[in-house]
């Protein structure tokens, strides 16, 4: 038999990087995450403080620096394909991040959390966060595997949600009109001042939701409406369960330290939808032409790496040069500030 016509046969997930995953690696994995998360939380976060931009920058580079190792364990373990697929997915997750952190702002400054309780809502944000992607993650390898039109639902789905981002339609996000936060105060009782860092507390021999609970499930709900964005984009670029949990695992993981970085720099980066939407568009033509042909990993990754930095660059030249304009125009005088003789 031609082997060309194979190769046209061949089902688009032979692209893909596919091999069995020992229960041991699993499970290494799982505690490695867990680990990691209870490090941060009962040593380098012991103490409730406000998170300064400095300490937010180097414990995000000491995230990138373990998510981009781990990647080097996927190259050693099983080569070059599964780990451009690793980064292509960790890439994807951290980019469509940035949008959930500003989510997260408006969220936590609505609630006016104060800055040294933050953390800790976002540590039980950031773990729910990763049982439901593992949901979501687990549930879409099943579904493609199984029903390979949805590949194309899935494609559409991000060209749409793409549109969406730069057509205009950036109302602001008021979470008091959210049905869950309305549903959360009507079921759960609820106090509504601060009690510290806890999500519940003993008032008046009731045990009572606290502000912070009402926040957590806010943070839950926003996730679960980027995971659905997120997910089938990474679903563009790996297959495997392993690969797409890991990347997804990792770039979470360093999602606190990303807010507490970058929460009060939204009006800097203007363009950032712009080039988020563009990546969201990359993956949604890759899912749609992937049976006519495959854009190979490390072309994934310039593109999606090249739309981001660019989104970025834009915006502060854009700043720079708003900044350089304000500075040209001459002070007003004050009218009865006499001439200078």
């Amino acid at each position: 038999m031609n082997p060309q016509i194979l190769a046209t046969e061949a089902p688009a997930t032979s692209n893909f990087a596919s091999f069995d995953t020992p229960a041991v690696v699993w499970v290494g994995l799982l505690v490695l995450v867990v680990t990691l998360l209870l490090f941060d939380l009962l040593v380098v976060h012991r103490r409730p403080h406000a998170v300064l931009f400095r300490e937010a920058m180097i414990e995000s580079g000491v995230w990138i620096t373990i998510g981009l190792s781990f990647g080097l364990f996927i190259l050693w373990w099983q080569g070059g394909q599964a780990a451009g697929e690793y980064y292509a997915g960790y890439l994807i997750e951290k980019s469509l991040s940035i949008d959930n952190v500003f989510v997260w702002a408006v969220i936590l400054s609505y609630f006016a959390v104060p800055a040294k309780y933050q953390f800790r809502v976002l540590f039980w944000g950031v773990f729910g966060a990763l049982v439901l992607r593992a949901i979501f993650i687990f549930a879409g390898v099943a579904l493609l595997e199984r029903f390979d039109w949805l590949l194309y639902v899935f494609g559409a789905f991000l060209l749409f949600t793409a549109w969406r981002m730069v057509s205009g339609d950036d109302e602001e996000i008021h979470p008091e009109d959210n049905p869950i936060l309305k549903l959360v105060r009507r079921v759960v009782p609820s106090t509504p001042t601060y009690h510290g860092q806890h999500l519940f507390a003993r008032v008046d021999g009731r045990l009572l939701a606290t502000p912070l609970f009402a926040v957590l499930i806010m943070v839950e709900a926003t996730d679960v409406v980027f995971a659905v964005d997120s997910v089938p984009a990474i679903l563009a670029v790996s297959r495997e369960p392993f690969i797409v949990f890991s990347s997804n695992a990792f770039a979470i993981l360093g999602l606190r330290a990303l807010y507490f970085a970058l929460a009060g720099l939204k009006d800097r980066f203007r363009y950032i939808d712009y080039g988020l939407a563009a990546i969201l568009a990359f993956v949604g033509v890759k899912m749609l032409i992937a049976n006519l042909y495959h854009i190979p990993i490390p072309l994934s990754l310039v593109v999606i790496f090249g739309l981001l930095a660019i989104s970025i660059v834009v915006s502060l030249r854009a700043d720079k040069r708003e900044e350089n304009e304000l500075s040209d125009i001459p002070a007003r005088k004050d009218p009865e500030e006499p001439d200078e003789m």
